[in-house]
């Protein structure tokens, strides 16, 4: 059995070692809630990202056999990678990242690439109502900076930024009050320059979405290329020593005495710390700390042909920057550096619906009805994916129990491109003991269970969360498009 440091020593000999084949196909239906595993080398999605990134870079292959570590982060998306990546850099600490398929295979490359100035789904407003006014400018910091250590992350990464911010677009008349008053607060409270603009403006002088009735521009977003970052991120953390194995999943959990034994199907890691980041492939067997903490939330996402010049100018394409609309169900699109038209949204509800073509019809109904001029146009990726969201709209980056050293980066709720990176960062801050500035509520509290209103909070709501989940569905649907 190698010891951990012979791993590392040899880490400019494993960096020649081929990207792990899959052994097994794509799995379209994998449902968290369901299924006790993500399962063992499974193929990536087939999304835009992945059928452009180019071939996958080197890994480790799957753990040889048992091992020692100081650290273990499971799961290989934009969290982990990044966790990893500020262990070895900040802390000499040389993680193994264990992941169930391939290299990044679950959110990171299936998202809608939007890297934005949030960590969860709640409005700087609603921060206030929750927390007070400190503490919400203290998370609108934790925001901004998140997003310089984005920025600072990918500056050597070729993954096809498309700065310029953020529009925010008002799918209906009376959404634009609600607009105008965030926008105040953004720019008054927080200092953040957010502006409005009328219907004419947005058609005018950013794009022609049919629907628009104005829009909130807020000056930080990104556009990124999701595989190429999450390849970008892979030989960054692999070139610092970092160990990361696919076709590795964890199949059992042990903790005696403080040390971690993580069983995977070909060995198990002995662990003195333990990282995860699984996102919204987090299943339900895990971990006990993770059990009925999460509702994970399908996403449809689609990407057209190359637009053709005409196409462009019906749509009055002038900007490339990041957009999503006021739906609480959200559409979120934007043009791509190709030309192509990319655009998402909610979808089924479970695993086994999520591959009726019914859900792509409707995606592709939203993007008609939004640019006209893209009637009949053939769609050339289409794929969905799990988004991991909190039972209180807000990610948590916490060390659960004080006698485990066990630490968790999860929650998103859609913004973890950016945010990732940030939460990857203080998990990293956790797993090495630097906790001084670990402060914030996301960093201070487990991710709850399921709640009704806020007010009562019980893991005995869990089975009925999709009950409740297409209950809500329809209520949302009411009150975009017809309340």
């Amino acid at each position: 059995m190698e010891s951990a440091t012979q791993e590392i020593s040899g880490v400019e000999n494993e960096l020649s070692r081929s990207p792990t084949p899959a052994t097994d196909a794509y799995d379209p239906a994998y449902d968290p809630l369901v299924d006790t595993t993500p399962g063992k080398g499974r193929d990536y999605s087939p999304s835009y990202w992945i059928g452009t990134a180019g071939t996958p870079p080197e890994d480790d292959g799957p753990l040889p056999g048992d091992t020692d570590a100081d650290v273990v982060i499971v799961g290989s998306g934009f969290t982990g990678l990044t966790a990893a990546i500020f262990l070895a850099e900040n802390y000499g600490i040389k993680a193994t990242v264990l992941e169930a398929n391939r290299t990044s295979w679950g959110c990171s490359t299936r998202n809608g690439g939007q890297a934005q100035c949030a960590s969860g789904r709640l409005k700087r407003s609603q921060w206030i109502e929750r927390w007070g006014l400190d503490t919400a400018l203290r998370m609108h910091q934790e925001c901004v900076d998140g997003m310089e250590t984005f920025k600072s992350l990918i500056k050597d990464i070729d993954c096809d930024p498309q700065p310029g911010g953020h529009l925010y677009i008002a799918h209906r008349t009376k959404v634009m009050p609600r607009l105008v008053k965030e926008a105040q607060l953004l720019r008054k409270t927080f200092n953040y320059d957010a502006q409005i603009f009328d219907a004419q403006t947005v058609k005018e002088q950013y794009v022609n979405d049919v629907e628009a009735a104005g829009a909130l521009h807020e000056p930080e977003g990104i556009g990124i290329h999701a595989g190429k970052l999450a390849f970008g991120y892979l030989k960054k953390a692999r070139a610092l020593g970092v160990k990361v194995h696919p076709a590795s999943p964890v199949t059992g959990w042990e903790t005696r005495k403080g040390i971690h034994y993580l069983q995977t199907p070909h060995g198990t890691v002995k662990a003195q710390s333990v990282g995860i980041a699984t996102g919204g492939y987090t299943s339900q067997s895990l971990h006990p700390q993770l059990k009925n903490r999460l509702l994970p939330i399908l996403s449809n996402s689609m990407v057209t042909r190359p637009l053709t010049p005409s196409e462009i100018e019906a749509c009055n394409f002038r900007t490339t920057q990041i957009i999503t609309d006021t739906r609480i169900l959200r559409h979120y699109y934007r043009l791509l550096p190709d030309n192509r038209l990319q655009i998402g949204s909610r979808s089924a509800i479970t695993g086994f619906e999520a591959p009726k073509q019914k859900y792509e019809n409707k995606l592709y109904a939203d993007m008609v009805r939004k640019f006209p001029a893209l009637k009949g146009i053939s769609i050339d990726y289409s794929w969905w994916g799990w988004v991991d969201v909190s039972h209180d709209m807000m990610p948590r980056i916490f060390q659960p129990n004080e006698s485990e050293t066990l630490y968790y980066a999860l929650g998103y709720g859609g913004n973890g491109v950016m945010y990732s990176a940030q939460a990857g960062k203080r998990l990293a801050q956790w797993i090495a003991g630097d906790t001084k500035d670990l402060n914030l509520p996301i960093f201070q509290s487990k991710l709850p269970y399921p709640n009704v209103r806020e007010l009562v909070e019980s893991e005995h709501f869990a089975p009925f969360r999709r009950l409740g989940q297409r209950f809500l569905y329809r209520w949302y649907h009411l009150k975009d498009e017809v309340l």
